[in-house]
């Protein structure tokens, strides 16, 4: 098995087994996908707070509301979906923590790493429209879920 400092920053420091090396792995990019998720609210809530005015944006909802460009519906959409998507990808790390058997445990780190950079092109390429692209960076994502499941349960 070749880990490289890319796949685990922290592995010069890591002193338990491969195991844990390759779930602290997988646990890293679950964690980075959790901040990704929070990060993506950022722009569409940026949008709304100078499109709404800072006075109807802290007053919650202004007594007219303005129309939503159609960047701040896509860039909405994109936080949106991540937050749909993200309790399978907790599950399927979760589970491999605790079940993925010695044999199987490879791959785990690096289906949760291509999840990761998936969503992020996924975000990009989402929010700006760029066509032809959104769904097969949205089906990588949902391949990688599915092939740690596939590590979890075989």
């Amino acid at each position: 098995m070749y880990i490289s400092e890319t796949t685990a920053p922290f592995y010069n420091d890591f002193k338990g087994s491969p195991k844990e090396l390759i779930m602290e792995t997988a646990n890293y990019y679950l964690a980075l996908s959790g901040v990704l998720t929070v990060l993506l609210w950022i722009p569409y809530i940026l949008s709304r707070m100078i499109t709404w005015g800072l006075p109807g944006f802290l007053h919650s909802y202004p007594k007219v509301i303005p129309q939503q460009s159609e960047w701040e519906k896509r860039a909405q959409r994109v936080h949106l979906n991540m937050v749909e998507t993200m309790p399978a990808f907790i599950a399927v790390v979760l589970a491999a923590n605790y079940l993925a058997v010695d044999t199987a445990i490879d791959t785990i780190g690096l289906w949760a790493q291509v999840f990761f950079y998936a969503r992020v092109v996924h975000a990009f390429v989402f929010s700006l429209a760029i066509p032809y692209l959104r769904t097969p960076t949205y089906l990588v994502s949902w391949a990688a879920i599915l092939m740690i499941g596939a590590q979890v349960i075989m």
